[in-house]
């Protein structure tokens, strides 16, 4: 392949981070989420429970197919076609949150849509991640990788910040301009906010187009019209029958199981978490979301840097101490104290404060998972690469559920959002500790 054309297909493939980010930033952490909470159901404590248990049945899914589907994947030497029809269900399932009217009787059929969506991007991520190597050596792909993860931070930005001044109305009806939501759009019925699920769907839409232009097959193809089951489940029960013999693999992959889920949790429930406890609007929470997301960007971007230089091992670690701290002080904000310390009324210090550990949450989660996924590139067979994010899948999910089952079940018998966040702290720690067994160039070097 020329320079140009391997530069267009890096380009090609870091778009998809820019085109699937809006699902994490607008519908799972800082639009959707909130306003599911806050407005689509009316008491907020039952709604972050509720939100637990449906991200957790979707994990649960995930978990189960995502190695299944890369062992077809890598027997058959076939990506795009899975990309096709995850990329569809993503559009489907973010297009039908329009239909999340405020203070509906029962809320089940829109959280199936919003799993739908989630168990799309998801699919979708593990198959784009798998075509890393075949975009540069082992000292570039730290960079690719980071760069590609603060494009998709920056997509992020972009697009809430276009919902924030435009679409996303607060209690008074108005944007962040101060404006009435544009197209016409109901104030009263929420539309300027329900319009983030068809947004980030034609957003998707358009931007995967140089992803589809640009990225082609590299692996070679079986000549087998249809790969038998038993073909890819033989060779997916080999891997995972040697996986006590790969020590640094399989401690990498426990580690990333609980670390994971961890910031997963925080992301959930970062802005459900604002908004309960600290009072903050749907336009706060997408303004703490913006300062997110940029120093995500910006860190992601640095992190790619440090990857290349030092490997991801240390930035790794850094990353999860970082976030332990955050965690912990999360934990010990409330609108009347911080950490038990008594604050005047009407104090805005912990606005600030959690102004301060969002940005923070923000840069370490942008370097960790950029980071995340070249360490899975160190540690997986190359032969079977697909398989081995699969399973990096699955160890992403197997605990996916616990993190929002914990916080759920903790929320709804504490009676109390901020205590309910307390079970991050733990898997932050069990991800630290197992990191101490994984090797920083893996058992293929």
């Amino acid at each position: 392949m020329s320079d140009s054309g391997l530069k267009k297909r890096v380009f090609g493939w870091m778009m998809f981070d820019w085109a699937s980010q809006p699902y994490n930033t607008l519908l799972l952490t800082f639009i959707f989420g909130p306003y599911f909470a806050s407005a689509v159901m009316d008491d907020p404590v039952q709604a972050q429970s509720m939100w637990g248990f449906a991200i957790g049945a979707s994990g649960f899914v995930i978990a189960v197919l995502a190695p299944i589907l890369g062992a077809f994947a890598d027997t058959s030497g076939r990506k795009m076609p899975w990309i096709w029809l995850f990329s569809g269900l993503y559009v489907l399932g973010s297009a039908a949150l329009w239909l999340a009217v405020p203070g509906m009787d029962d809320v089940t059929f829109i959280l199936l849509l919003f799993c739908l969506g989630l168990i799309g991007m998801e699919f979708a991520t593990i198959f784009t991640n798998a075509m890393l190597p075949t975009l540069g050596n082992r000292a570039e792909i730290g960079k690719i990788s980071g760069s590609g993860w603060a494009m998709g931070y920056a997509g992020g930005v972009v697009a809430l910040v276009l919902m924030l001044l435009f679409l996303a109305e607060n209690e008074a009806g108005v944007t962040l301009l101060g404006t009435a939501p544009a197209f016409g759009l109901d104030a009263a019925t929420r539309e300027g906010t329900r319009f983030v699920g068809p947004f980030t769907a034609l957003w998707y839409v358009v931007f995967m187009i140089p992803f589809f232009m640009f990225v082609r097959e590299v692996s070679p193809l079986t000549t087998a019209a249809v790969v038998p089951v038993s073909a890819a489940l033989s060779g997916l029960w080999g891997t995972l029958r040697r996986l006590p013999d790969r020590r640094s693999f399989a401690s990498y992959l426990l580690s990333s199981m609980f670390y994971r889920d961890a910031l997963a949790g925080m992301y959930t429930f970062g802005g459900i978490f604002a908004g309960g406890v600290l009072g903050w609007s749907v336009i706060d929470i997408g303004v703490f979301g913006i300062l997110a997301a940029t120093t995500g960007a910006i860190f992601a971007w640095i992190g790619g840097r440090a990857d290349s230089r030092f490997g991801p091992k240390p930035v790794i670690l850094v990353c999860i101490v970082t976030l332990l701290i955050v965690s912990i002080c999360i934990v010990g904000t409330s609108r009347e104290a911080i950490f038990g310390i008594s604050l005047a009324e009407g104090s805005t210090l912990p606005d600030k404060f959690f102004y301060v550990l969002g940005a923070t949450i923000g840069a370490a989660g942008g370097c960790l998972q950029a980071a995340s996924r070249t360490m899975l590139v160190r540690q997986a067979d190359p032969e079977r690469m697909t398989e081995a994010f699969g399973l990096y899948a699955l160890a992403g999910k197997a605990t996916a559920f616990l993190a929002p089952i914990l916080i759920g079940v903790v929320t709804l018998f504490s009676e109390s959002q901020r205590i309910g966040v307390a079970p991050v702290i733990g898997l932050f720690v069990l991800g630290l500790v197992l990191m101490s067994w994984v090797k920083p160039d893996g058992e293929f070097e």
